[in-house]
């Protein structure tokens, strides 16, 4: 994480059950849900971009995120502030920051299920 701080993220369904069928995959004596090529290292920031230029894909990993935060902003009444934090952005104004302490986990978890139906209406 850029911010150097912990980033709980409230997972949905779908979310789990690719989880799931990672571990069920995981290599033996491997700890990593996304191992990289190195032993013991996570895979890289650079192989979802790697993979997708390999498909020929017009798509970026950033632009993931992009598309969620439009959105997040165009298409629902969930407030910025919480795009904002399910994207782990640290807030930049210092007084605003000293008094945000929670991580509105229970508000990022009914937004985060409203993006997994608006990627996946039929899971």
């Amino acid at each position: 994480m850029k911010a150097q701080r912990e980033h709980v993220v409230p997972l949905t369904s779908p979310a789990l059950r690719i989880l799931e069928r990672c571990n069920e995959l995981r290599l033996a004596n491997n700890e990593l849900v996304f191992p990289g090529a190195r032993r013991n290292a996570p895979l890289s920031d650079m192989t979802l971009t790697k993979l997708l230029k390999e498909m020929k894909e017009p798509y970026t990993a950033h632009g993931f995120r992009s598309a969620f935060r439009d959105w997040v902003s165009e298409t629902t009444n969930h407030p910025g502030d919480v795009a904002e934090a399910a994207l782990a952005h640290v807030v930049k104004n210092k007084t605003e920051a000293a008094y945000r302490r929670g991580n509105l986990l229970e508000k990022r978890r009914g937004m985060m299920k409203d993006w997994a139906a608006f990627c996946a209406p039929r899971l």
